[in-house]
């Protein structure tokens, strides 16, 4: 997948000179063995780095300046060995600009009954250390996650691990740099939003391009790298043997591996990390590009069709998140239903840009005509996206603030053959069903375009969501049209008056 920066977790350590210098360095030696026990998980996706332990609002303060410098910190995670009292975190929390976990935890699973003494009981402090932190926390309104248990237990490690996932989506939104070629599909309102203001809250910079700046890179490309490029393609997909070497149409999929190798190069120059195109500014590009977005989106940038920087931006997120983790994220959009009574089921694709880290099979690259666009017909791949849980997540402008709404899904395999159908998706079940979800949705005014994740599900967006300071719907097997139409007013009501403090 596309690099991104070295990342870490830096793992502080809450404790005050009170105790003296014998049960300081038991403290450090024991908080560093917490740290090097959630460093050593699989479960948690970036390094865990251990920070000396902090006794005093100087040195935590200078801890946490430290941290907001610091570009491959993504979030820190606090833990209360001692008691460290609250007033000292003040000036540091205040500062925080990064996520922060506080994990309530302790050194030992199982108490020593027979030989606890009062030197067990001044080590040993964290069930109210951690109290005392989470009071203060609680006092400033700071945002954050709390995760409870001993690092041996792996519900903690995974819960610390969604959250290290959401820290690294959020760190990438932070920097994303996003190129747009051409603007949005004329007349559609739920791609439009304020960049400006998606700059300011997430930190994603969205800007412009000529479509023909984009079209002399295409026509740029030639010789052995575009021949290597192709026969890659032969290698890996089951190509038709129209678009093979020898074929009527091989020179429509050359043409295709010129746009991906053209797109590519204007991304990696510019260090954009997601794109979007519009099927009605194609300049001088003879296909619209479909096998193209497809392979860059699979080997990690983000893309959102019709200038829809919300969802290439998201896209990018999610696949950061979900890195080294089975399955994968892509553009989605729901095309249409089945709505037999009981089995009702939404299929979901788009004109040809769906990824292939939805499937573990082979592709099979195609050629069609398109019935849009007015350019030669473009190549694409076509797969069924793997069954199994994901999750759809859509972001929209709600003038006020960007809202996400998110529904847990089931992908299932086709009831029946698509013959007809040439293009890459996904058919799903929504939760809690068909009927409240899709009502939920429309209620929420939530997009056309999603991204679908079937890597991390919903918890790692609710702590991405949290990390962002963003409203986030989700809808899910507790949902019921009575309970969300609740949540909008509230949330209508707690984001306004939020804005004004």
């Amino acid at each position: 997948m596309k690099d991104t920066p070295k990342q870490a977790l830096w793992f502080l350590t809450g404790s005050q000179d009170l105790y003296g210098r014998d049960v300081l360095d038991q403290v450090a030696r024991q908080s560093r063995e917490v740290a090097d026990a959630l460093d050593a998980s699989r479960e948690v996706p970036v390094p865990i780095v251990w920070k000396p332990v902090l006794k005093d609002s100087d040195a935590i303060r200078t801890m946490v300046l430290e941290a907001n410098s610091d570009g491959s910190c993504v979030g820190l995670i606090a833990w209360m060995h001692t008691f460290s009292p609250a007033k000292m975190w003040i000036r540091g929390l205040t500062a925080l600009q990064k996520p922060l976990l506080h994990l309530h935890t302790q050194a030992n699973v199982e108490l020593p009954w027979a030989d606890i003494d009062m030197d067990f009981m001044n080590l040993n402090q964290a069930a109210h250390g951690d109290r005392e932190f989470g009071y203060i926390q609680s006092r400033l309104g700071m945002e954050r996650t709390t995760v409870v248990g001993h690092v041996s237990d792996p519900r903690v490690t995974s819960r610390v691990g969604v959250w290290a996932r959401a820290a690294t989506g959020n760190a990438t939104a932070r920097s994303l740099r996003l190129a747009r070629f051409g603007d949005t599909m004329r007349n559609v309102a739920d791609t439009e939003g304020d960049k400006t203001d998606a700059e300011v809250r997430f930190g994603i910079s969205v800007n412009s391009w000529s479509v023909n700046e984009l079209v002399q890179r295409v026509d740029a490309v030639g010789g052995g790298e575009l021949d290597s490029l192709v026969d890659e393609y032969e290698q890996i997909y089951a190509v038709t043997p129209e678009l093979r070497k020898g074929g009527d149409r091989h020179s429509s999929l050359r043409y295709a591996a010129q746009q991906e190798l053209g797109l590519r190069s204007f991304l990696e120059d510019g260090g954009f990390e997601a794109f979007t195109t519009n099927f009605e500014d194609l300049g001088g590009l003879r296909q619209l590009p479909g096998l193209a977005v497809q392979r860059l989106m699979a080997q990690g940038y983000g893309f959102g069709a019709e200038g829809d920087w919300k969802t290439a931006a998201m896209v990018r997120i999610a696949k950061v998140m979900g890195r080294d983790l089975p399955g994968g994220a892509s553009l989605m959009e729901d095309y249409s239903y089945d709505l037999s009574p009981g089995n009702e089921l939404i299929l979901g694709a788009h004109m040809l840009e769906v990824c292939p880290s939805l499937t573990t099979s082979q592709p099979s690259m195609q050629i069609h005509p398109l019935g849009i666009g007015n350019r030669e017909d473009p190549v694409r791949l076509v797969f069924d996206a793997d069954p199994g849980p994901a999750v759809v997540v859509g972001m929209t402008d709600m003038r006020d603030r960007f809202r996400l709404t998110a529904n847990v899904i089931d992908v299932v395999p086709p009831p029946h053959p698509l013959p007809k159908l040439p293009v890459a998706r996904a058919i799903w079940a929504p939760s809690p069903d068909f009927g409240t979800a899709t009502q939920a949705w429309l209620m929420a005014g939530s997009t056309h375009h999603t991204v679908m994740s079937t890597a991390v599900g919903v918890d790692a967006f609710e702590d991405l969501a949290q990390m962002m300071r963003t409203e986030l719907l989700i809808i899910d097997q507790d949902t019921t049209v009575r309970s969300f139409a609740r949540d909008l007013r509230w949330n209508a009501a707690y984001y306004r008056i939020a804005e004004g403090l």
